[in-house]
């Protein structure tokens, strides 16, 4: 189970729009093809702080707070 403060979810959902572009460093999947360097759009963040991304592979798998690392790319 995730446990995530208020107070993190509320900065996490600030940094993390919908449309922010951000770049994979870290995913434990062991099921996904994705890997460090790619790139995606944020579409949301849910309430237990997932990071939930359309990558541009045409995944939709979402950055777990805590355990996956993305980077947003500065435009």
């Amino acid at each position: 189970m995730n446990n995530i403060t208020k107070e993190s979810l509320t900065k996490l959902k600030k940094q993390y729009q919908p449309g922010t572009r951000v770049c994979l460093i870290e995913m434990d999947d062991p099921y996904s093809n994705l890997i460090s360097g790619d790139e995606g759009t944020v579409s949301y963040v849910d309430d237990i702080g997932t990071i939930h991304i359309k990558w541009d592979k045409g995944s939709s798998l979402g950055i777990v707070f805590g355990v996956d690392k993305c980077l947003i790319i500065e435009q």
